[in-house]
């Protein structure tokens, strides 16, 4: 048992080191805005289901256990020690006007650990990406006889650790806690070059180091609507709290070579680097219902989030309040079938929408998508006491719009999860 939970420990350590470090796992430039892309607390199961997770327990089927770190009023129920680990990859098209581009990120996607502490409670502990910063692009402008590229870069991201409970009152009421700690890098460049032989260039780079803790809660109530059907409702939330910024700016000058590459700053015109800050992150809330028999589940979410009131060093960022609805459900044909296998497999489905926290010129940049998935069991090892899943996930949707001279996002998601039940905390009784 001690091997198993040191081996945990170690890949929690890695997840945390390598999610500390700036990548570029999205190509959006509507992560421009804000803190980058939200991402949500959702495995690949409950994406898959359109990103419901409010009301949503245990899945239909086999009592097979799930991770749903968007609503820790959940842990309450876990009765296997759960891992569950996976990556996630997105093919993203942008247009605009006429012209268009194609691009692909993969990265590790999330490290989760659950397990019973008590009948009635339930602990987890993991990693998970909470925004995305990723961007190039450029405009072109005239200024009297001379070509100028006003170019425009970001990259990076915050992670999310964080360490929760739930316990369950009774046979109806689950509560739940997250607390949680963010950190990351973002950085962000401005750069205007001359299209002319030996000009020289000029760059503003803005470096922020971010870490804080916060906290998120649940609370769900189930209702039991007849022999083998089960309603439940749900609300979580996460709390406004301030993260602490570590912010460097510089103003550089460069030049450019032949082959388009650039050279190492020829001259540095400002610096100020590590100048203290705070920024002050939204308030969410989510309100959902399900209503699962036996072998199919069904749920809807709603949610807002008050990102008009995110501010970096005191500074609002011009946000406006966001909402969104999912709808998504699972069906396991038969969970103990022997003869098929296909009847075992999880099949899921799901639809969204948002209004996104961002608003160009008076346009909403609206988002929608659909969702489909599977879960795949695998053979059962340890005398039938170790069980495994594999869960795979494609997310297909839109962001933003041709009009108004905007950028329309198309994107196709893919997640892939890999999933543990096992009993590791047991006492063994000899006759």
């Amino acid at each position: 048992m001690y091997k198993k939970i040191k081996y945990i420990v170690a890949i929690m350590v890695l997840g945390i080191g390598a999610g500390a470090q700036a990548q570029v796992t999205t190509s959006s430039p509507y992560s421009s805005y804000g803190l980058g892309n939200y991402s949500g607390s959702f495995l690949p199961q409950l994406r898959a289901m359109g990103d419901i997770s409010t009301a949503i327990n245990r899945l239909p089927g086999s009592g097979f256990n799930y991770i749903n770190v968007a609503n820790p009023a959940s842990y309450s129920d876990i009765s296997f020690t759960t891992l569950d680990m996976g990556m996630a990859g997105t093919f993203t098209q942008l247009d605009k006007n006429s012209t268009s581009s194609k691009d692909f990120n993969a990265s590790l996607s999330h490290l989760a650990f659950a397990a019973p502490v008590t009948r009635r409670s339930g602990l987890s502990l993991g990693l998970l990406p909470y925004t995305n910063l990723g961007y190039s692009f450029q405009n072109t402008v005239k200024q009297d006889t001379l070509s100028v590229n006003q170019i425009y870069q970001g990259e990076g991201g915050l992670s999310k650790a964080y360490l929760g409970y739930g316990y369950r009152f009774g046979d109806h009421l689950r509560i739940g806690g997250n607390l949680e700690y963010i950190f990351g890098n973002l950085q962000t460049s401005r750069s205007t070059e001359y299209n002319t032989a030996g000009s020289i260039n000029a760059k503003l780079l803005n470096k922020n180091s971010i870490g804080g803790a916060n906290f998120s809660y649940g609370i769900q109530y189930d209702i039991i609507a007849g022999k083998k059907t089960l309603i439940t409702l749900g609300y979580s939330g996460s709390y406004n709290g301030k993260l602490s910024s570590t912010q460097s700016f510089f103003a550089t000058q460069y030049k450019v070579d032949a082959a388009g590459n650039e050279s190492t700053a020829a001259d540095t015109l400002r610096a100020a680097v590590g100048n203290k800050s705070s920024l002050k992150l939204p308030l969410m809330h989510n309100l959902g219902i399900s209503i699962q028999g036996a072998k199919w589940l069904v749920g809807a979410d709603f949610r807002m989030s008050k990102w008009s009131d995110l501010t970096v060093d005191g500074v609002n960022q011009g946000l406006q309040n966001s909402w969104g609805t999912s709808l998504g459900g699972q069906f396991t044909p038969d969970a103990s079938s022997y003869n098929s296998y296909f009847k075992r497999v999880d099949y899921r489905l799901g639809f969204k929408y948002d209004k996104t926290y961002i608003n160009i010129g008076g346009q909403d940049i609206n988002q929608y998508g659909a969702s489909i998935g599977f879960g795949f069991p695998l053979p059962s090892a340890n005398a039938g006491k170790t069980f495994y899943k594999i869960n795979v996930t494609a997310e297909a949707g839109q962001r933003g719009t041709l009009a108004n001279d905007l950028i329309r996002e198309r994107y196709l998601n893919l997640h892939l999860g890999f999933t543990l039940n096992d009993k590791w905390f047991q006492r063994y009784r000899l006759n």
